[in-house]
C-alpha cells in the first residue's frame, strides 16, 4: 500500500499540537489561545481522515478546503502565541515550518482536485 504523506504528516502535526497545548497550559498557564490552537491544529488531520472516505469528489474537495482553512487558522494562533511571548523562537519556528509544509501540500491537493473536477465538466472540443 502506498504511503499517505498528508495523512502521516497531519497526524504527527496533531500530536505536536497536543504536546504544545499541554506545555502552554502546564508551564505558562495559558488556556484560551492554546485551546484555539488545539482545536484548529488537530482538526486538520481529522479532516484529512474524513476526506479519505468522502462520499463524492465534491465532498473530498470540500473537506480538503476546510482542512486548508484550519491549517491557516493554526498559523494565525502560532503567530499570535509567538508575538505574545508564549512560545520561544525554537517552538515557534518548528511548528510554523510544519504548518507551512502542510498548507503547501493541502493547497496542492486542492488545486489538483479542482482541476480534475472541473476539467471533466468542460467540453474539451469547444474552441473560443
Amino acid at each position: 500500500m502506498k504511503e499517505n504523506i498528508i495523512k502521516n504528516k497531519s497526524f504527527a502535526f496533531a500530536i505536536n499540537i497536543v504536546e504544545l497545548q499541554q506545555l502552554l497550559v502546564n508551564n505558562k498557564k495559558e488556556y484560551v489561545l492554546s485551546k484555539q490552537l488545539l482545536r484548529s491544529g488537530t482538526a486538520v488531520g481529522a479532516l484529512i481522515r474524513e476526506a479519505e472516505h468522502a462520499e463524492s469528489k465534491h465532498d473530498f474537495k470540500h473537506k480538503i478546503a476546510i482542512a486548508q482553512k484550519e491549517i491557516n487558522e493554526t498559523l494565525y494562533w502560532l503567530e499570535l502565541l509567538n508575538e505574545t511571548k508564549y512560545l520561544n523562537s525554537e517552538q515557534f519556528t518548528s511548528m510554523h515550518k510544519d504548518a507551512e509544509e502542510l498548507i503547501r501540500i493541502i493547497t496542492s491537493i486542492l488545486k489538483t482536485t479542482k482541476i480534475n473536477l472541473y476539467s471533466k465538466l468542460q467540453p474539451s472540443n469547444i474552441t473560443i
